[in-house]
């Protein structure tokens, strides 16, 4: 069974950081391509951020370019996300994803 679960989110002020971790299980997580994909409240999911398998090349949704920085540890099946300089709109739940596979969330609250 593929388990994902993220975590490390919170509340932050504007300006503030976080950064959020995603444990996976029952994957070969070497393998796989991963992403971090965020839901604000009454709005559509978003790709925020991917990170291949292999060469690690990394991609960005243009908002969080700078902003964001996304790793993975592939000997810890762990994939991070660091966020820097956020914003009351990175407002959201945050999940990992990888091919079909989606886990649970971490809410997100950028607020003062």
């Amino acid at each position: 069974e593929v388990q994902l679960q993220a975590s490390g989110g919170g509340l932050v002020q504007p300006g503030g950081s976080l950064r959020l971790s995603c444990a996976g299980s029952g994957i070969r997580f070497d393998s796989r391509d991963m992403c971090w994909v965020r839901q604000a409240p009454g709005k559509r999911p978003e790709w925020v951020s991917a990170i291949t398998s292999g060469r690690n090349e990394t991609y960005y949704k243009d908002s969080v370019k700078g902003r964001f920085t996304i790793s993975r540890d592939n000997a810890k099946n762990t994939l991070y996300l660091q966020m820097n300089s956020l914003k009351p709109e990175d407002t959201a739940v945050y999940y990992c994803v990888t091919g079909a596979n989606k886990g649970q969330g971490t809410q997100v609250t950028v607020s003062s």
